[in-house]
């Protein structure tokens, strides 16, 4: 079977897991009537503060990011890659990441901030018994506790959280995980987030290295979780895409398509989020464009990369928007996959 046509494959099952998606989402869902802390204008105070964390800046742009750790971690679950949790991003006093659930575990899958990331298919799962190991990038080696199919929310016990380093620099920090597992699954996974010397512009730069015998066939997106100034979502926000958005679902109410921007009318109401899988796109690296700004306040931020899109997904609460664009890794024994998403900031 091609790459291709494993790309188209494993989209027909994000479809079939979008409801998925959604339970697992309203776990920290929150309640109609609540808002969100002020947000931090510098990113001098973050939420969960006593977690390692380090902090990087260009002069302009501040931002704080979480460390892996398995004892004292931020973050500890089995879903989302353990590098790259930005608990706040800044520039000119406006935030464009924060804490989007109101109940905090480390241990809760979806319990992350910023443009986090997972590699969504697993390794090895399917032909793993209940009771066996498989391979989630960026994770590690996690055990199959039933028989039934993967699920993003499921707790997968941790049995190997591989080699973790961490170097940090004033403008940038590189994470790097080697993981070996009795599989024949093996990677040397490398990431960097930097702020651009030159512009407002926080760059993702990856690099995946097969060092075992089994090929490393799977996705990878940014969950994105934009929270421009903590501000609930609703009318004066929009999201452009350079293509024209086509849901799985009609649009509620609250939002309505201006020809390839979804522009909100008015807060959205409870159960009546728009999003699903996202269609319209094609395989040119510059379909991989979108735009999420708060016209009333004048601040956004535009998402790129310099791979196409193998799927794209929306996800909207009222704490956070989300337009997730999937990357497809095919990465044979012995080569290496190198990709790049880049977050430009604006501000009036």
């Amino acid at each position: 079977m091609s790459f291709s046509h494993l790309v188209w494959r494993r989209y027909g099952v994000m479809v079939s897991i979008a409801l998925i998606s959604y339970v697992a989402a309203a776990q920290t869902e929150p309640p109609e009537s609540s808002s969100m802390p002020p947000a931090s204008p510098t990113c001098e105070n973050v939420p969960h503060s006593d977690h390692p964390h380090t902090r990087i800046t260009n002069g302009r742009m501040n931002a704080v990011l979480f460390l892996p750790d398995q004892n004292n971690g931020y973050y500890r679950a089995a879903r989302f890659d353990w590098s790259g949790i930005m608990a706040c991003a800044s520039l000119n006093g406006h935030t464009f990441f924060g804490e989007w659930f109101h109940h905090y575990d480390p241990m809760a899958n979806d319990a992350v901030t910023g443009p986090s990331e997972e590699f969504r298919e697993p390794l090895g799962y399917d032909d793993a018994k209940p009771g066996d190991a498989f391979v989630k990038v960026g994770v590690g080696v996690l055990k199959r506790i039933d028989d039934q199919p993967y699920q993003i929310g499921t707790p997968f016990p941790i049995l190997d959280h591989g080699k973790w380093t961490v170097k940090v620099r004033k403008d940038s920090i590189t994470f790097r995980q080697q993981l070996h597992s009795p599989l024949g699954y093996a990677y040397i996974y490398e990431k960097v987030v930097s702020l651009d010397k030159n512009a407002n512009i926080l760059h993702l730069t990856h690099s995946l290295k097969n060092i075992g015998s089994k090929p490393v066939d799977t996705t990878v997106y940014s969950h994105d979780f934009f929270m421009l100034d903590n501000k609930t979502t609703g009318p004066g926000m929009q999201l452009h895409f350079p293509f024209v958005p086509v849901l799985s679902k009609p649009y509620p109410d609250s939002v309505r398509l201006e020809g390839s921007t979804i522009v909100w009318l008015s807060q959205m109401q409870p159960h009546k989020y728009p999003g699903g899988p996202v269609t319209g796109f094609s395989d040119k690296v510059s379909d991989f464009d979108f735009t999420f700004e708060d016209t009333d306040i004048g601040i956004g931020v535009e998402e790129t990369s310099d791979s196409p899109l193998a799927s794209v997904f929306f996800w909207t609460i009222p704490t956070t928007v989300c337009p997730e664009g999937f990357v497809g890794i095919h990465v044979l024994p012995g080569q290496t996959q190198t990709w790049r998403v880049n977050y430009r900031f604006f501000t009036k």
